[in-house]
């Protein structure tokens, strides 16, 4: 398939609203493409470059991309990015840019997307004084190469918001009716694989292939994820249950074969090096081949948790890591198993899961109570937070697990504020002292697609320590400007406290959070993670319920 067709095909897509309509015409084009396209097809439609394990980056921003449109263009850069900013959106811009390009003995070749996806891995493995440079070359060939329509969806793709609403679920439907294989077979084969394109071309050699998937070590499976809810629910709806507490850290995921060993971020990025105290005791906590999933903490020299931003600290760390060692002393908290000696455990129950884990680690396993009284649990609630925990996880001893999914087999207790995690997506300046910096930041949820819908903006809750680190990570990432309003590549994911959530039809996603206040930048969760829709919908009934 040419790159040009692909854009066509994201093109019709943009336009269809029906969900159903969308899974037939991605069904429709599945079957055509051969064995080395359709990974790469599946993975560019979700607008994603590599598995969603994989730990390659292009690590192409807006402005290496600007630079390389206003080049092969033959335009100034600032005019690419007044262009952009009239525009609001990177890809029409540069549509309409590339649709008048002077430099026309530029275009050489039609590429198809093995090469366009060959020039990508490229990019990933360029490192050393003169990567920039040699990033430059590559981007500007590939929009070189580009008409007006392949350039829009290109450096969309490239900026990481192909905008076309096209979800996992989607995807997964389109790939069970296009080989005619069922939607939970390729569900539970994506769970494993953790790469919705290395599964199409497994579904079309038909459902016992998909069946055979199991998970694999050194590639990190999504963490499974807890809803909001209470222990008196959950007992009722479960009898007895499992309380551990809940911690104010990092998860992680350690996979162990022999000696070797790597630790992966709840984002699925390799963090090995920046622990190597946590890969030292845990090496020695077990024996086996094994995939572990825990939280890491920071303690202080008694033993008490420290706050989350100590345990980023490390997490972040590429360089001098020994003497953050000795500043932050971190803990790991084993709470699952996923991987034992070769056999995926993912399908087991959380009770059998629970007794391979003490079974065969010998240190760090989390406490936990089984109890259907709802005032143990209550008691054990109140010792996590004397302890200086975030509160209890409440899970179901039935429960299998379930990657990246968030269901309510776990639910978290906390105290009575509530929180919710959404996607930074545009902020406005500051005024006064704070004019160098943004000062008020556009948050927004996800819908069942993925797309981001805008629901608040937050302004309250930063210091001007804070505000200061935020423009250093984000002031990179700005797509577009008008006036006081920039717009973000969307990868940063802010913790927002509120009073309540009201409907609104002042944003896209039909609700507000009212008394909006930054918590916390969690750069230990990915843009997939961010609250959904219908979740917020599950919370406004929840809110309503309990006002009546």
């Amino acid at each position: 398939m040419q790159f040009s067709e692909f854009s066509k095909i994201c093109e019709q897509l943009e336009k269809i609203s029906g969900r159903l309509d969308t899974i037939d015409m991605i069904a429709s084009v599945l079957p055509s493409l051969d064995d080395d396209e359709l990974p790469i097809f599946v993975r560019f439609l979700m607008g994603r470059i590599f598995p969603d394990w994989s730990q390659e980056k292009i690590g192409i921003g807006p402005n290496l991309v600007f630079e390389s449109v206003a080049y092969v263009a033959g335009n100034n850069k600032s005019k690419v990015v007044k262009d952009i900013n009239r525009e609001g959106d990177a890809g029409t811009a540069v549509e309409n840019i590339l649709s008048k390009k002077e430099q026309t003995s530029f275009f050489t070749e039609n590429p198809d997307l093995i090469e366009v996806y060959s020039d990508f891995k490229y990019l990933a493995s360029i490192e050393g004084n003169r990567s920039q440079k040699e990033k430059l070359k590559v981007v500007r060939k590939l929009f070189a190469n580009a008409g007006p329509l392949d350039g829009k969806y290109l450096s969309r793709l490239i900026l990481g918001e192909l905008r076309i609403g096209i979800g996992e679920g989607n995807i997964r439907d389109a790939i069970a009716k296009a080989f005619d294989v069922p939607a939970e077979s390729v569900e539970h084969a994506y769970q494993a694989a953790n790469d919705l394109g290395e599964i199409a071309a497994i579904a079309k050699k038909g459902e016992e292939e998909l069946a055979k998937i199991r998970i694999e070590l050194f590639r990190p499976v999504k963490m499974m994820l807890a809803k909001q809810g209470t222990i008196a629910d959950m007992i009722e709806e479960q009898g007895a249950i499992a309380a551990e507490y809940k911690y104010d850290g990092t998860r992680f995921q350690f996979h162990k074969s022999g000696d070797l060993c790597r630790i992966y971020s709840r984002k699925l990025e390799e963090v090995t090096a920046a622990i190597p105290d946590i890969v030292e005791v845990l090496l020695k906590s077990t024996e086996h081949d094994i995939i572990l999933d825990g939280e890491v903490i920071a303690v202080d020299d008694e033993g008490r948790p420290l706050p989350f931003q100590n345990v980023l600290r490390r997490f972040r760390r590429k360089h001098d890591v020994a003497s953050h060692m000795e500043n932050v002393r971190l803990v790991p908290n084993l709470f699952d198993i996923l991987y034992l000696d070769g056999e995926t455990l993912i399908e087991k129950t959380f009770e059998e899961r629970r007794v391979l884990l003490e079974r065969n680690v010998m240190s760090f396993v989390a406490p936990q109570i089984v109890s259907d009284d709802i005032k143990f649990i209550e008691a054990f609630y109140r010792e996590s937070l004397d302890a200086g925990h975030e509160g209890i996880m409440i899970k179901s001893l039935k429960s299998a697990y379930t990657p990246g999914q968030r269901v309510r087999q776990w639910i978290k207790i906390k105290p009575s504020v509530d929180t919710i995690d959404l996607a930074v997506v545009g902020a406005e300046w500051g005024e006064g002292k704070r004019a160098h910096l943004f000062g008020s930041f556009i948050l927004a949820c996800q819908d069942e697609s993925e797309r981001l819908l805008k629901i608040s903006k937050v302004a309250t809750g930063f210091s001007d320590e804070a505000l200061a680190g935020i423009y250093d990570i984000m002031k990179d990432k700005v797509i577009s400007e008008s006036g006081k309003v920039v717009r973000f590549e969307p990868e940063i994911v802010f913790e927002i406290g509120y009073a309540e959530i009201q409907k609104s039809t002042n944003y896209e996603a039909g609700y507000a959070l009212r008394f909006p206040r930054f918590i916390r930048f969690r750069d230990d969760k990915g843009i997939e993670e961010i609250e959904t829709i219908s979740s917020i919908g599950e919370r406004f009934r929840a809110q309503s319920e309990k006002v009546r």
